[in-house]
């Protein structure tokens, strides 16, 4: 992919020494999750820069191929199960790698970024992040699950083989269920990452106390 893909940036002060690249959901766009950034508690930890890109706008079959924002096509939604395009989630993963090589040639090392998102743009960080064949300082999944365990199981690369992770749920879900992200996060232990799994009474959404738990845990990776 030649060209990257547009985003929204915010710096928590300048020239900063971090990255998070955070991934919105379906239908949504970068613009998402970018007002959080001033209620995460990083006044006092080193600089960050969020880096929310907008997914490209494709066709979605569970949505009767309504074009709208999305990181790859869900072809078919279960009760516990999503079928998915996995060529589209390898072609977006390019784009976010791409995203991930611009903050190293603005002097950010990969092992200094942390993937985050939400919802679909979660199913991506555990996509992208599991198989990344560089280090990474850790990674967010909120509301999600794992798209595809074959591509990971195919594809997982030792860099990333302890990354820690930090993943939460509503148990009010409606969209993507509880059981879903729960066994997302028992299964990425298992594998032998240090999960931080959270569950928090609402729907398909973040919550402040979530926030403020993801602000204290990106402060841990930071050494603050």
């Amino acid at each position: 992919m030649n060209t990257l893909l547009e985003t929204i940036e915010v710096e928590t002060r300048p020239q900063p020494e971090w990255a998070v690249i955070w991934m919105h959901g379906l239908g949504a766009d970068g613009n998402d999750f970018a007002s959080i950034v001033p209620e995460l508690g990083l006044q006092n930890a080193p600089g960050v820069r969020f880096v929310f890109p907008h997914a490209p706008v494709i066709p979605v079959t569970c949505n009767n191929g309504y074009m709208m924002r999305a990181w790859y096509d869900i072809l078919e939604i279960g009760s516990l199960s999503r079928r998915v395009d996995e060529a589209g989630i390898r072609s977006n993963r390019d784009a976010i790698r791409a995203l991930i090589a611009r903050e190293n040639e603005r002097g950010i090392p990969t092992e200094r970024i942390v993937l985050a998102g939400f919802s679909q743009g979660g199913a991506m960080v555990y996509s992208v992040g599991l198989t990344h064949p560089e280090k990474l300082a850790g990674l967010i999944a909120l509301s999600t699950y794992i798209p595809s365990q074959a591509l990971i199981d195919s594809e997982k690369h030792t860099a990333n083989a302890n990354t820690p992770i930090f993943a939460a749920h509503g148990v009010q879900d409606p969209i993507v269920p509880y059981a879903l992200g729960e066994a997302a996060a028992k299964q990425v232990g298992t594998s032998g990452h240090p999960v931080e799994w959270r569950s928090y009474r609402m729907p398909h959404s973040v919550c402040m106390e979530e926030i403020e738990a993801i602000g204290v845990w990106l402060k841990a990776r930071m050494g603050v």
